[in-house]
């Protein structure tokens, strides 16, 4: 056997011992085992590839992302008009600043091209400017950065704050804190604050909205007889005070808290009416209430609605009292005997059935269905039953609906064995269907619901306290109020007359309930034509022909000054919201006080929201209490929810909620129209100061060569907006109101400029930048008239660059301040405080920037030393309103030494003002300054003579005069030396 020796020569190693730094000069084989193939970066990709390798995997991921689609709502975000209009008026601002900057740049170009070039020598252009037209274009994006304030980037952020501030106010309003539930307002929103102040259609729910939902079982009729009417010994109707309730004692398990007034329905019951019997048997088995027994004998019943909670304790006291359920079984004490009920299927309730059912086979074996719903709905499924009980009970409902309660029909149908084996396994089968399951689980129930007649039930719900009052309010506001609820019309129309909605001063109330197209068409044109025919009908009282073009309608019916009401049916409502007939009904509807909308759905009452704001353009308000209002009120424009008995889903998806509707008169009178007054108020200021402050560069463009060069101290171009004016626009948007509380709830009236957006819109908009652009050009044209050709005794310049910088930053702040103060109508320890502090925090901070200390440490960065001193005591800048110093205090009015010396127009030449920011005298003013440097420098005689004789032609004896005054400055300063002789 053949050994190969090994390419590479062996190394002996020795280890030493105790001695780790030789022994680490070697290599050695690891045992580290690596058990993983993935690393952090590597995990995430490599596992997913190998994962979807396979064809499952990938059909799984497929299904899940489709299912996902499908179920992903398109998320809305409310935003409020104001908004809107401040991204156009911002998108406008920026359009405004781009245009100045145009100007500015080609004014650049213009200067630099007749006059810049001539003075290369000593203003020379940057190595990379090479023509005018591109120092120009410099110039444009140098004005862009300078003149940016006027775009109120940090708006947003103020509206924000303030927004959060109404929110506050909200939730610690103590006068809609409801103490009985210990329930305070909560704003859930802070976006739509000032919309509250706008609101124009409100759409409110009945039952727990206006109503207590509080349900008590009030009347019934049984086999065509009625029950709940106390007779007196004439057959008269007596009042419910004047009798005894019924006696329940002998009912160990009744209810103390249930009360009924007729005791011949109790009798009915001990003697064994065998109607009553199935009546309150029905009511004790078909519900899904659950039952909970903590001692023996107290019984708490857990409803999923209150109807279902007070049908069953009716039940209860009556003597068929619901013990317990399990999945298969009813539990009921039939007149002190325990019953248990099989069950066999529970056909639930829904909003399109609106209807529920029960199928319970009891001890002996018979198998019987149990129905509960809707009048307008179980009245056509029934089997021929005699003529005069269907016409009784029929005349029963529309009695009870008529005193605002709310009805049910209740039936029941017996089932045999054999025909119960066949739609139960129907049943089954659509149950298991996998495309259409609803649709067919829904033919199948239709099927075995076609019931017989037993009787109906009415629960009465009281309004809550303060409604009258608040919709009267709210109708003075000239907010128009609809009601969309699902209970009948006959119930709906009495609650209307019992809220104010409706009343007997009204010229008509329209009642829409056609079944067909062109009946529900039919009737919204009579309702429209009776409108336009009443004598009453226009405003000026002029009476409209009879034959008018429907294209002139709206416009008409706008003008309708008579107070009309406009009820409608679910089914009719069905038809005007198509989309051939829904102006029509929108335009009837909109011309009408009040609109009560009977028998509808939660997507209906969506609808009808959604209409109106695509055609009205007006604010809307949705409010709800329960499930079936929540696609209401995220449709609507803001949405109230009321914490009530039916849950919180409508306050979830609420953005504000409280627990009484009479709140809502102070969300929108107080509260509403204070937040969309201070946000007004508080938009017009801050347009108007910053343009007060941005547009002072653009006039001070044309004085400085159009060199880009800032009129103020860039730390007070830093400071305007953060610090000196930030908290006065702040504690006036937060805290100002015009009228108070009390006020605003007596003259409702007061809560229209808001519907009419008075206070705040593109006029306004104008006429607060046409002010502060007015304020700009006092603020600089007033100091550069007094400081410009003005002079000491000695014959120097009274003012230069950095005194005028101080002057106009001085003006401006004193006369936004001034400003904001004549705006404030409610004045507060915090308006006091913000205001005059910033007038305070500005001059500290002025003298703190100005002074030799901060000079002295950061020469490059405070370059405006004794600049503010030197302004405040001269005569001159008293007249501009302007603070200045020289460094020491002298008389405020010193004796008239002062000499100001005016040239005339024709001798004045545009100079560019230098590009560094050291101290020059008047040259900002005069435009005669850096001449005397110049030739003091000896770079003039670099000059040819030619040029100079040229150039001394154009500037006439204005450069003369710039000389002399040059040079008595530099004589009549301390620091100047002895003065130098001109050189020819």
């Amino acid at each position: 056997m053949r050994h190969h020796p090994p390419s590479v020569a062996e190394e002996e190693r020795r280890a030493r011992a105790n001695d780790r730094e030789y022994n680490e000069k070697f290599q050695y084989a690891s045992n580290c085992i690596k058990t993983s193939k993935y690393n952090i970066l590597t995990f995430l990709p490599v596992n997913l590839f190998e994962q979807f390798q396979e064809v499952a995997n990938t059909y799984f991921l497929f299904l899940l992302i489709l299912q996902l689609m499908q179920n992903s709502g398109r998320t809305k975000f409310k935003r409020t008009s104001i908004d809107r209009l401040m991204n156009t008026l911002v998108l406008w601002i920026f359009g405004f600043l781009v245009c100045m900057g145009v100007i500015l740049a080609i004014g650049n170009a213009i200067w630099e091209h007749e006059v810049g070039t001539r003075f290369q020598a000593y203003l020379p252009w940057d190595e990379a400017v090479d023509s005018a037209f591109f120092s120009g274009f410099l110039s444009f994006w140098s004005y862009i950065i300078i003149l940016n304030t006027v775009v109120p980037i940090s708006l947003y952020v103020s509206v924000e704050v303030i927004r959060l501030g109404h929110s506050y106010f909200i939730n610690w309003d103590k006068k809609m804190f409801c103490a009985k539930k210990r329930t305070p307002a909560e704003a859930r929103t802070t976006t739509l604050s000032e919309e509250l102040g706008q609101v124009e259609y409100v759409f409110s729910d009945k039952t727990g909205t206006l109503t207590q939902n509080v349900m008590a079982f009030s009347k019934c009729s049984v086999s065509g007889r009625s029950y709940g009417d106390v007779l007196d010994v004439l057959g008269h109707k007596a009042e419910l005070g004047e009798v005894k309730p019924v006696d329940f004692s002998s009912n160990p398990l009744a209810d103390k808290q249930f009360v009924f007034w007729d005791s011949s329905l109790l009798q009915a019951v001990q003697t064994g009416d065998p109607h009553a019997h199935e009546f309150f048997r029905l009511l004790s088995l078909c519900h899904t209430v659950m039952s909970e027994e903590k001692t023996e004998g107290e019984l708490y019943y857990k409803a999923q609605s209150p109807d279902e909670g007070a049908l069953v304790t009716a039940a209860r006291n009556f003597g068929f009292v619901f013990r317990a359920r399990t999945p298969q079984t009813i539990t009921v004490h039939e007149m002190g005997t325990a019953v248990t009920y099989q069950l066999l299927a529970i056909l639930d309730f829904n909003n399109v059935r609106k209807r529920m059912s029960v199928i319970v086979r009891n001890p002996e074996g018979r198998i019987r269905l149990y129905c509960k719903g809707a009048d307008t709905i179980l009245l056509d499924r029934l089997h021929p039953s005699p003529q005069e009980l269907l016409s009784t009970t029929t005349d029963h409902l529309n009695e009870y609906a008529g005193e605002g309660l709310r009805t049910l029909v209740l039936a029941y149908k017996d089932l045999d064995e054999e025909y119960y084996g066949g739609w139960a396994q129907r049943r089954l089968q659509a149950s298991l269907a996998q495309d259409s399951r609803e649709d067919r689980l829904a033919s199948v129930y239709e099927e075995v619901e076609s019931d017989m007649l037993l009787g109906a039930t009415a629960i009465e719900d009281k309004l809550q306290q303060g409604v009258p009052e608040t919709i009267a309010l709210l109708t003075l506001a000239n907010i128009k109020i609809w009601v969309l609820t699902g209970d009948k019309q006959e119930t709906a129309v009495n609650i209307g007359y019992s809220c104010k909605m409706l009343t007997d001063d009204m010229a008509e109330v329209f009642i829409v309930t056609g079944h067909t197209v062109l009946e529900v068409r039919e009737e919204l044109r009579k309702a429209r034509e009776k409108m336009l025919d009443s004598p009453h009908a226009v405003g000026n009282g002029f009476t409209c022909p009879e034959k008018r073009s429907s294209a002139k309608l709206p416009s008409v019916l706008e003008a309708v000054a008579g107070e009309y009401a406009l009820v409608i049916n679910g089914h009719s409502l069905a038809h005007a919201l198509e989309a051939d007939m829904e102006l029509e009904f929108l335009e009837t509807a909109c011309a009408c006080r009040a609109v009560i909308c009977c028998r509808v759905t939660p997507l209906q009452k969506a609808q009808v929201v959604e209409l109106v704001k695509k055609h009205k353009k007006a604010v809307t308000l949705a409010i709800g209490d329960g499930a079936n209002d929540v696609s209401m009120i995220k449709t609507a424009h803001i949405g109230v929810g009321i914490s009530g008995q039916e849950g919180i889903q409508a306050v979830l998806a609420s953005d504000y909620s409280f627990s009484q509707f009479k709140f809502l008169q102070r969300l929108l009178l107080v509260h509403g129209r204070w937040s969309y007054l201070r946000m007004c108020k508080f938009l017009c200021y801050f347009f108007y100061k910053n343009f007060a402050f941005t547009m002072v560069h653009f006039w001070f463009g044309f004085f400085c060569g159009f060199s880009a060069q800032t009129v103020y101290d860039q730390y007070f171009i830093t400071l305007y907006n953060i610090v000196y004016t930030s908290l006065p626009v702040l504690a006036m948007g937060v805290f100002d109101q015009d009228v108070p509380e009390q006020r605003s709830m007596e003259y409702p009236k007061l809560y229209e400029p808001g519907q009419l957006n008075l206070l705040f819109n593109k006029r306004e908009f104008f006429i607060c930048i046409a002010q502060g652009i007015y304020t700009s050009v006092l603020v600089f044209f007033i100091p550069y008239g007094v400081l410009a050709e003005a002079t000491r005794g000695d014959g120097s310049q009274l003012a230069d660059y950095q005194s005028f910088a101080v002057t106009v930053a001085t003006s401006l702040v004193i006369v936004v301040s001034v400003q904001i103060g004549l705006d404030t109508g409610y004045w507060t320890a915090i308006n006091h405080f913000f205001i005059w502090g910033s007038l305070a925090v500005y001059f500290a901070i002025l003298f703190a920037m100005h002074s030799n200390g901060l000079f002295d440490m950061f020469p490059n960065q405070f370059r405006f030393v004794g600049a503010s001193l030197q302004r405040l005591p001269t005569d001159g800048a008293g007249a501009s309103q302007a603070p200045g110093n020289t460094g020491n205090f002298r008389s405020v009015l010193p004796p008239l030494q002062l000499v100001r010396k005016k040239q005339k127009a024709q001798h004045r030449c545009l100079r560019r003002v230098g590009r560094t920011s050291s101290r020059r005298s008047g040259y900002a003013f005069s435009h005669q300054e850096g001449f005397g440097e110049l030739i003091m420098s000896g770079k003039n005689m670099r000059l040819s003579s030619l040029a100079l004789a040229g150039f001394g032609a154009r500037s006439g004896s204005g450069w003369l005069e710039g000389l002399r005054r040059k040079k008595s400055d530099s004589a009549g300063s301390p620091s100047a030396g002895p003065p130098k002789p001109l050189r020819g």
